[in-house]
């Protein structure tokens, strides 16, 4: 068996890393604080990404309009009901959300860390967007706190970035991860999958490039095509190629065998809104495909890092 598992995957869970290093259940809130982005309010471009919905990738954070111990509080409840004494880490989860004077990030981090059983924060947010007087405070909160700092990337590729109007380059991002581990935190990148016109030998470049990085964690999405976004204005006029499961499988397996092991694997798939989602319809049964993974590694009998180098 992988060691890094409690229920015989053959990758980093993190349901395994937060029973190893808490000892208890743990989850993940999300909460929407109100950010903006750099690259959509106008700092460096205007619109978001191309493929960011109306809450900037948000769907399942907290209600805007409600403060954020209201959104924690709501989410709690329910968690509490079936596994009670559970631990909380208050998740950032919508837009750039450290896109903001340090004096704000405290307003709204700060009272979340004195609810009962939370333990620490993540906090999703750009390469770009963590100034230093940011990252004194954030060394700051991970001397009292689980901090876990996710940097969205989705491509190392230029013309990939350029085309979904990230408005960063991959130096800065290299640059920000290398800043944070000098501060000895928590680094989780975000990477995509099936974005338009990528090949595979792309998707995984990308993964290799951050296995030679000092990252503890990846989350990887498949594209999402969301009504109402400029990715699906692109999609109707020109139909470039979406992933079919089997090819999505396959990929990540392969990314998976690339990744060093002791890097956690924090989501392996996407959780779109069904009533939102144009494509792919095959990630409305995630289960499903978690499932498919799993017996597909079992067949190929491989496991996360037997080709890392």
């Amino acid at each position: 068996m992988f060691k890094y598992t409690l229920d015989n995957k053959r990758y980093h869970t993190l349901n395994y890393y937060f029973k190893n290093k808490f000892n208890s259940k743990v989850f993940k809130v999300s909460l929407n604080g109100g950010f903006t982005c750099p690259n959509l309010d106008g700092t460096l471009g205007y619109g978001g990404c191309i493929y960011c919905s109306k809450t900037g990738s948000g769907e399942f954070g907290g209600d805007i309009h409600e403060d954020l111990i209201t959104q924690f509080n709501k989410v709690k409840s329910v968690t509490d009901k079936k596994w009670p004494n559970s631990k909380y880490i208050a998740y950032f989860q919508a837009r750039t959300n450290t896109y903001a004077p340090v004096s704000v990030l405290k307003e709204k981090y700060e009272p979340l860390l004195k609810l009962d059983n939370v333990i620490g924060l993540s906090i999703a947010t750009r390469a770009d967007s963590i100034t230093d007087e940011c990252l004194d405070y954030l060394e700051d909160l991970n001397k009292r706190t689980y901090l876990i700092v996710e940097l969205g990337l989705q491509t190392i590729h230029e013309s990939t970035s350029n085309l979904i109007n990230r408005c960063h380059t991959l130096e800065q991002f290299d640059d920000m991860v290398k800043k944070l581990r000098e501060r000895n935190i928590n680094v989780i990148v975000h990477i995509i999958n099936g974005l338009p016109y990528e090949t595979e030998e792309m998707m995984l470049d990308t993964v290799k490039h951050l296995n030679k990085l000092d990252i503890q964690g990846i989350k990887i999405h498949m594209l999402n095509i969301i009504k109402d976004t400029k990715l699906a204005d692109m999609y109707n006029k020109d139909k470039f190629h979406i992933l079919t499961k089997e090819e999505y499988i396959d990929i990540v397996i392969k990314q998976l065998e690339l990744l060093r092991s002791e890097i956690v694997i924090h989501r392996i798939t996407a959780d779109p809104d069904p009533k939102e989602l144009i494509e792919p319809t095959w990630l409305l049964k995630k289960f499903c495909l978690l499932n498919d993974i799993d017996k597909e590694m079992v067949k190929r009998n491989t496991y996360q890092g037997i080709k890392a180098k």
